[in-house]
């Protein structure tokens, strides 16, 4: 009988192994699309484009970035949960398109769950506060100070309505009762390209996106908003430190295929993209830039999508946000 049950198990490893040898085989080749839900170089572009050129060299395909922004994420979102199950039309996805969005927005055209087949986790990174250096404001306090002598006069931008740094912004408007006007852009990037010159003051973003110019001096960096500083800029404090005990804002990329993705492609993509995650390269890539490398695959990536749908939920219902 054991030895019956070890034959059964070696026949069911063998066979999945061969299935996905033979899905390897299908996507050698081929294109895959790894859809990018807002604009090229914003953050969640400046994390799939390393892992969009170590995964094809895994796979031995060509894997293209197409970006496409609009509604938070959302549209992109939707592209990719009406696609074909096949590993050739993927999802990089974000803390807003699989978290925020589903209790931000009244309509959404996709469930994060029901339409989509979870594959990996990829990385996770703190938002950082910044303002245009003329900005008469160089720490959290001071920053506080200057909306309250001029309330509703500063202007922060973001990536879009439903994103980390919108909802950053409203945590933290909350949190220290001043009054900001949010102005939504279509991207990180045309955000950052008015911050640099000065038609807003201040931007909630993704540590990475906003790095260069803070190491340029194009831009005054105030504070991060995770849990600990970041290794990058360990002289710039949280926004806990700077007097709000608590405040934690962590913004993180998965990659998501259409629901129904066939278990041997699922199982083939997960393990190459966790290689890859975990490997020296593109830790390389991203730590300079303040984001952590972060990998989880299975049920720990489900569980793991269910909890923050929780948290951010509960913080969209604190804050009264809601989008039509």
């Amino acid at each position: 009988m054991q030895r019956r049950k070890f034959m059964i198990a070696a026949a069911a490893a063998g066979a999945l192994a061969g299935a996905s040898t033979a899905c390897a085989q299908t996507l050698t080749g081929k294109s895959i699309r790894l859809l990018v839900p807002f604009p090229a170089g914003g953050p969640t572009d400046i994390v799939a484009r390393p892992l969009a050129q170590l995964l094809g060299e895994a796979l031995g395909a060509n894997v293209i970035i197409d970006n496409r922004g609009g509604a938070g994420g959302s549209v992109g979102a939707e592209a990719v949960a009406k696609a074909a199950p096949d590993g050739l039309t993927l999802l990089m996805a974000t803390v807003g398109t699989h978290a925020i969005n589903p209790s931000l927005y009244k309509k959404l055209g996709y469930d994060p769950v029901r339409d989509f087949t979870a594959v990996a986790l990829v990385a996770a990174a703190p938002l950082a506060i910044v303002v245009h250096p003329s900005l008469a404001a160089d720490s959290i306090p001071s920053l506080i100070a200057l909306a309250r002598r001029t309330p509703g006069k500063l202007a922060y931008g973001t990536a879009g309505n439903g994103t980390p740094g919108h909802l950053t912004g409203v945590m933290f408007r909350s949190a220290t009762g001043i009054d900001i006007q949010h102005v939504p852009y279509k991207g990180s990037a045309p955000a950052v390209t008015d911050l640099l010159g000065g038609q807003i003051q201040m931007m909630f973003d993704p540590l990475q996106s906003v790095l260069p110019h803070i190491n340029s001096g194009k831009l005054r960096a105030l504070a991060v908003s995770g849990a600990a500083r970041s290794g990058v800029l360990p002289q710039l404090p949280t926004v806990a430190e700077s007097g709000f005990p608590g405040f934690e804002s962590t913004a993180w990329w998965g990659v998501y295929a259409p629901a129904n993705l066939p278990p041997p492609l699922l199982t083939l993509l997960a393990g190459e993209i966790e290689k890859i995650v975990l490997g020296s390269a593109m830790r390389e890539k991203l730590a300079p830039l303040g984001v952590a490398p972060r990998a989880l695959s299975g049920l720990a990536f489900i569980e793991f999508q269910r909890a923050e749908a929780a948290k951010w939920g509960k913080a969209v219902r604190d804050s009264g946000a809601s989008i039509d």
